[in-house]
């Protein structure tokens, strides 16, 4: 089964898209949140203060037990993350409890983000798992992340789990290739008319 996954312009236009509401708001952050750091719901809905650590590097660093799997993930911070907790720091919820993310229920995400992509034009089933392909895809892989290294991120006990989202990327290459082939032809029979 394929599995969707966003493309950076999809990802750009939730970033760049304003929502009238707070909760539209809150939810394409905390979703964009997930496609930049890979972890499922469950996992940054149970995040905390605690798990933010510096790293090996001197960065911060998420440093979480999945739930799923019960495996460390350790997932280096990007500016964009880092941004979105920022935000949320002085958040009521934030202060009332440990959490790190005001995070609404599953059910709740999933369905204002089908809202999200309405109102962003992407025609893609938008779950709050499809950021975490999105992740192992669109931000990691194609940016020439190691795929041993998304696999340690993503706390995949086997390489082989992770490995599907690589057939993915060679598919999305195959096609591009075949788009360019067809150009060329295109192009080839002109001329020779």
């Amino acid at each position: 089964m394929d599995r969707e996954f966003l493309t950076s312009e999809d990802i750009q236009k939730i970033v760049e898209k304003d929502f009238s509401t707070d909760r539209l708001n809150q939810v394409k952050d905390i979703f964009i949140f997930s496609c930049f750091t890979g972890l499922a719901y469950a996992d940054v809905k149970k995040l905390t203060k605690n798990d933010i650590v510096i790293g090996i590097d001197g960065q911060n660093w998420i440093k979480t037990k999945r739930t799923k799997t019960d495996t460390r993930s350790n997932i280096p911070i990007l500016s964009i993350p880092q941004a979105i907790i920022d935000k949320y720091e002085a958040h009521q919820e934030s202060l009332d409890t440990e959490l790190l993310l005001p995070v609404l229920s599953n059910q709740k995400m999933n369905a204002y983000l089908k809202e999200i992509a309405d109102l962003c034009g992407i025609n893609k089933n938008l779950t709050f798992h499809l950021a975490r392909h999105t992740f192992a895809t669109t931000v990691t892989l194609t940016n020439g992340v190691p795929i041993e290294s998304v696999s340690k991120m993503f706390g995949h006990k086997s390489l082989r789990t992770t490995q599907h989202y690589a057939k993915i990327i060679d598919k999305k290459v195959s096609e591009d290739m075949n788009a360019l082939r067809n150009k060329f032809q295109l192009e080839e029979s002109i001329s020779n008319s």
